[in-house]
């Protein structure tokens, strides 16, 4: 196996956690709605996860680890990503709060810097920012 097939593995790893993350927050209510559903393919096509692995991880999301990205910009896209699940219906719950937590935490943030993050994006995140409105506005003071 060549440097970049293990490359390439352990890329595809990290995106298989992150979109079982995705789909875990989609189906906390029980059934995933069609925004749900509409938003996961998306990822899924994003993420380069193929319909065997979409599946599967729909039948169990909790079944894989959180395998975060070793920079501070990839950490903060995948809680974009969340955070764009989240809002499909356009609100979060408690649950959908306390995991999105989780995740910050597993994604490498501290427990103060991770409650700090959600409440700030919660503050100003509407379900439409992309990625560059996201992170001007998440660092403005």
């Amino acid at each position: 196996m060549s440097f970049t097939d293990l490359f390439e593995s352990g890329e595809h790893s990290r995106n298989i956690g992150h979109f079982a993350s995705i789909a875990n927050i989609a189906s906390i209510k029980g059934s995933i709605n069609a925004e749900e559903e509409k938003l996961l393919k998306r990822f899924a096509r994003k993420l380069d996860i193929v319909e065997e692995e979409y599946e599967a991880i729909l039948k169990n999301p909790g079944n894989y680890p959180i395998n975060p990205p070793n920079d501070a910009e990839g950490r903060l896209e995948r809680i974009h990503d969340l955070f764009e699940m989240v809002f499909a219906d356009n609100e979060i719950d408690d649950h959908e709060r306390f995991l999105i937590e989780k995740y910050a935490i597993g994604l490498g943030y501290d427990v103060e810097t991770a409650r700090h993050l959600i409440k700030r994006s919660i503050e100003i995140y509407s379900g439409g920012l992309d990625l560059e409105d996201y992170r001007y506005l998440l660092n403005k003071k």
